[in-house]
């Protein structure tokens, strides 16, 4: 085990305060706005946005309208520890995970169905669900794009948590940490057999 003090990230989904949206207050002037939004940066930048969350699942948010880039999506991944699940919850909105590695599993409302990489997982409006990587030593990650913004522009609000992240490790993560690298497949060197051969101890 290493002595590095393990990073503390914070609860995303735990917060009891948080602004997805922009007020919709004052004078609108569209030439205004237009000039805005047009000196807002095009590209974020992955390694300048921070995980939020943990033990078992992670969120790095892209795009949210509190940022000012945009009013209408809510993106962001979602990295799942090897073996990792997530919050039970329900909410108005829809949401597309699009599994960028590994191989899990959703249950929603009770019914389980299976996912793996290359794969769009579908969360329909007002569905209870919860999300698992159901392999014990890889990691999992997916791009999830929602229409929340929409949804809270039109006073349709209700979201509730079931059961929360789990706060604990799982018995088989490890050290784990998100991992901040992009995900580019080389086939000369799989992306796989480097994290079994870093996290063989």
């Amino acid at each position: 085990m290493s002595d590095t003090p393990k990073k503390e990230y914070k609860d995303y989904a735990g917060q009891k305060h948080r602004a997805f949206v922009r007020a919709i207050a004052g004078e609108y002037n569209l030439m205004q706005e237009l000039k805005r939004l047009r000196a807002e940066p095009r590209v974020r930048k992955g390694k300048d946005i921070e995980f939020h969350g943990g033990m078992q699942v992670w969120n790095k948010h892209y795009l949210e309208p509190k940022d000012g880039m945009a009013q209408t999506l809510h993106i962001h991944i979602e990295e799942f520890a090897p073996g990792g699940v997530s919050q039970k919850h329900g909410h108005v909105n829809e949401a597309v995970f699009y599994i960028l590695d590994g191989e899990g599993a959703e249950e929603h409302d009770g019914i389980r169905y299976e996912w793996e990489a290359g794969d769009a997982a579908i969360v329909h409006n007002n569905c209870v669900h919860q999300h698992f990587n159901r392999n014990p030593n890889k990691p999992a990650r997916a791009l999830v794009l929602k229409t929340k913004p929409m949804y809270l522009f039109m006073n349709m609000l209700f979201q509730r948590r079931i059961t929360p992240t789990p706060k604990d490790p799982t018995p088989t993560q490890g050290n784990f940490e998100p991992r901040h690298e992009p995900l580019i497949y080389d086939h000369e060197h799989d992306h796989d057999h480097d994290y079994d051969h870093d996290h063989s101890h």
